[in-house]
């Protein structure tokens, strides 16, 4: 196992380690059935999951129905039909190519100054920096005027106390009032926005995907020497693809099914509980980020869902990645201390402190 894959299999181990450990004894089958659960981790399987098998978008347990029982219902994850795609539309108007390229200047105002602590031997805890980069991206994406690092604490707290509706285990006592107290204090920040629903929505999502996967790319480049790529603009793009389809963010998506279908070989009944699970599908826990020879482009997008289920901000994800890769390039950083977060809703870092290595 090499020091980078090492190294990331703690954010699964620290965060998450029962379903972890589930998922790894389960998934040399495309598919397995446990009870009303399905485990989707073969390729085909999990597109057949995402395209094939109507879904049922409010039901407990998947990230629509958490948003709908904590009052922030109406954005992609609850909706249906013409008001889905009404909402996809509009979202990616927002993050399209020229969307993007209005927004660049938010976060790489907020990389240059983090990076340009490394010049001078500062260490820098990459963690903070996402977070800060995530909360004015999605500030100016929503317009609203908030602390990037408030809203980006509020939103992981809210995803992180509302998580455990999407793993399999007993209720604990007072959690549901702390996803509504969590998801009320998220609103509250985003009063004006419009609508309020959605924009908490949004920052749940935008956020807490950032957070995850920008200090876990950066600690890969420092652990497998892939920083000579990242300095390389024509290098770079596949090397953003390759750690995005490793360090799959969003590892697991929890769906339930709205009618019948066929998932691989196996029979799918209305009701029953789908749990794709994105990092085998993309092939991550087979083979590292290799940008001589990089895994087939769709096998890469899987990351980013598949079909009209697609996530809208993949642009963005890549680009926001691509910067921070060529901001800290220069430096070579090496990480000094980790920290894998025990309770975010996403395997992640709690800390991540790198120094410039030798330039």
């Amino acid at each position: 196992m090499s020091p980078a894959r090492r190294r990331d299999r703690r954010v699964y181990l620290g965060s998450h380690p029962l379903l972890f450990a589930l998922l790894a004894a389960s998934r040399k089958a495309p598919v397995r059935r446990l009870g009303r659960t399905v485990l989707v981790h073969g390729t085909q399987a999990y597109l057949d999951g995402l395209t094939g098998v109507p879904l049922d978008r409010t039901a407990a347990g998947t990230t629509g129905g958490s948003a709908r029982r904590l009052g922030v219902a109406g954005l992609l994850f609850d909706q249906e039909g013409p008001a889905h795609r009404g909402t996809r539309r509009s979202l990616a108007e927002h993050l399209s190519r020229a969307g993007v390229t209005r927004l660049r200047p938010v976060w790489t105002s907020v990389l240059d100054r983090w990076s340009s602590r490394l010049a001078d031997g500062t260490p820098v805890d990459l963690v903070p920096m996402a977070a800060e980069m995530a909360g004015a991206t999605t500030a100016a994406i929503l317009d609203v005027t908030v602390d990037p690092l408030v809203l980006a604490q509020a939103a992981r707290t809210a995803a992180a106390a509302t998580a455990r509706d999407h793993l399999p285990g007993l209720p604990r006592p007072g959690a549901a009032r702390a996803a509504r107290t969590a998801a009320g204090n998220l609103t509250a920040l985003l009063a004006d926005a419009n609508p309020v629903g959605p924009a908490a929505m949004l920052a749940v999502a935008a956020v807490n995907t950032t957070v995850a996967a920008l200090p876990r790319a950066a600690a890969w480049c420092a652990d497998d020497r892939l920083w000579a790529a990242a300095a390389d603009p024509l290098r770079r793009p596949t090397l953003v693809d390759e750690l995005l389809r490793v360090i799959a963010p969003s590892p697991l998506l929890p769906r339930v099914a709205a009618g019948p279908g066929l998932v691989g070989d196996c029979p799918v009944r209305p009701g029953d509980r789908l749990a794709l699970v994105t990092r085998h599908a993309a092939e991550a826990h087979r083979t590292p980020p290799d940008v001589r020879s990089p895994a087939p482009r769709h096998l890469a997008q899987l990351v980013f869902g598949a079909g009209p289920h697609a996530c809208p901000g993949a642009r963005l994800a890549r680009a926001q990645l691509s910067d921070t890769l060529a901001s800290l390039a220069p430096y070579r950083p090496i990480v000094v201390r980790a920290r894998a977060d025990r309770h975010a809703a996403l395997p992640g870092w709690a800390s991540l402190i790198v120094r410039a290595g030798v330039r």
